[in-house]
């Protein structure tokens, strides 16, 4: 035979037997790096390749051939169980860890910790223990503390604990700001909280783009924060929002402070309830005078203006909020507003199936799904789990509507 001929047998005599140690490879390769993010000793890969690769040859006889075929057959067998263990351990870098470790071992709560309504059901987390700190951060305080422990944590009973712990996570640096959280739920409902307080103060009001800017100046009378400012400095003159107030007393040298938090439209909207004490309400404003104010305006004119501070500021008119005469409105009807989270739904449930307004005397304003919103939606509007509803009624109403579809 000569050497061209034992050359190619040696290459055809590779793939063959190399099939088998390059799927090994693969697997390994593919397997550690998606679970463990561990990647596999190409040396150890090739080893066990060749060790296939040898009982294969031994059991199909073709350890008998000569010359540079069995060493051609070796390399080729080498080649293939490198580049296989290769792809694998790109592939389990890259593909999409749909089912983790963790996920494999989550499980779901008791089921005597289970509340049922109807066809639906809902699980109370109660917070139990001390809610304790987080390492690295300032000590939580006790009033949010104890806010937590007594809070009511709702959810959907067919989630599992894993989910039930990200849920709650997520609830609790909504609701009280928070700088991290760390939850453990145990299958009876029982929750461990480790919290951390917000860090960011100033610097959460300041919309991004801009810088705070503080100065001392003659403040009109009733500025309060989010009013729009003209300021004048030197050669600059710019408009800004105010994000903090404060008039100083002369006679007394006492201060009052200007933090109001949010949007005052918003948030009335977020919760009107119908039975809230109709009383008269003073947002927090300056008595005008010498005082300090801490406006936030583009980062050109924050530089200009630390030269020359304004010595004064103009307030701009912003106009009528009409938000605030449909809340009067509805509280007048005796009516709330109130945004509902959908937890548990039957596939392909539209607005029309769920009938808010026969059933339950509610009427859906608006439907927010994923990204995309919907004002005044139709009956065909499809109901999907974790959309929210801006529903309006009366407040037994909406409480019967909020477990119908939690």
């Amino acid at each position: 035979m000569s050497f061209l001929e034992q050359l190619l047998l040696g290459v055809y005599l590779g793939v063959v037997t190399g099939i088998l140690p390059g799927v090994v490879a693969w697997s390994l390769a593919f397997l550690f790096k998606y679970f463990t993010q561990v990647t596999v000793p190409a040396l150890g890969v090739m080893v066990l390749a060749v060790a296939l690769a040898g009982i294969q040859g031994g059991l199909l006889g073709l350890l008998d051939v000569e010359g540079v075929t069995p060493l051609v057959a070796l390399l080729v067998v080498m080649m293939i169980a490198m580049y296989c263990h290769s792809k694998g351990d790109k592939m389990g870098a890259e593909f999409p860890r749909r089912v983790t470790l963790k996920s494999l071992k989550s499980n779901r709560l008791s089921s005597d910790v289970v509340e049922r309504i109807g066809r639906f059901g809902k699980v109370e987390l109660e917070v139990v223990g001390e809610v304790g700190d987080v390492e690295g951060y300032p000590p939580l305080g006790d009033e949010v503390r104890q806010a937590i422990k007594e809070g009511d944590w709702t959810y959907p009973a067919e989630s599992s604990v894993a989910e039930l712990e990200r849920l709650l996570a997520e609830d609790l640096v909504k609701e009280f700001d928070l700088s991290d959280v760390s939850v453990e739920v145990d299958e009876h409902g029982k929750a461990h909280v480790s919290a951390a307080p917000a860090l960011a103060g100033l610097s959460k009001r300041v919309p991004e783009g801009k810088r705070a800017l503080s100065f001392d100046s003659l403040v009109p009378t009733g500025v309060a924060q989010g009013d729009r400012v003209r300021l004048k400095g030197g050669a600059v003159e710019t408009e800004a929002t105010v994000v903090s107030a404060r008039s100083r007393a002369e006679s007394t040298n006492s201060t009052e402070e200007v933090q109001v938090k949010g949007d005052g439209a918003a948030d009335a909207i977020e919760d009107v309830s119908a039975d809230a004490p109709s009383k008269t309400t003073r947002a927090p404003t300056t008595s005008g005078g010498l005082g300090r104010l801490t406006v936030a305006v583009d980062r050109a004119a924050a530089l200009e203006l630390l030269n020359q501070p304004p010595s004064h500021a103009e307030v701009l008119s912003r106009g009528s909020r009409r938000e605030f005469e449909l809340v009067s409105l509805l509280r007048g009807a005796g009516k709330q507003v109130r945004k509902v989270s959908v937890g548990r739904v039957e596939e392909g449930l539209t607005l029309a199936d769920l009938a808010p307004r026969d059933r339950f005397e509610v009427i859906v304003l608006a439907v927010k799904s994923g990204g995309e919103r919907a004002l005044a939606p139709t009956g065909s509007q499809e109901i999907l789990k974790g959309d929210e509803l801006f529903v309006v009624g009366r407040r037994e109403a909406i409480d019967g509507f909020v477990e119908a579809v939690k």
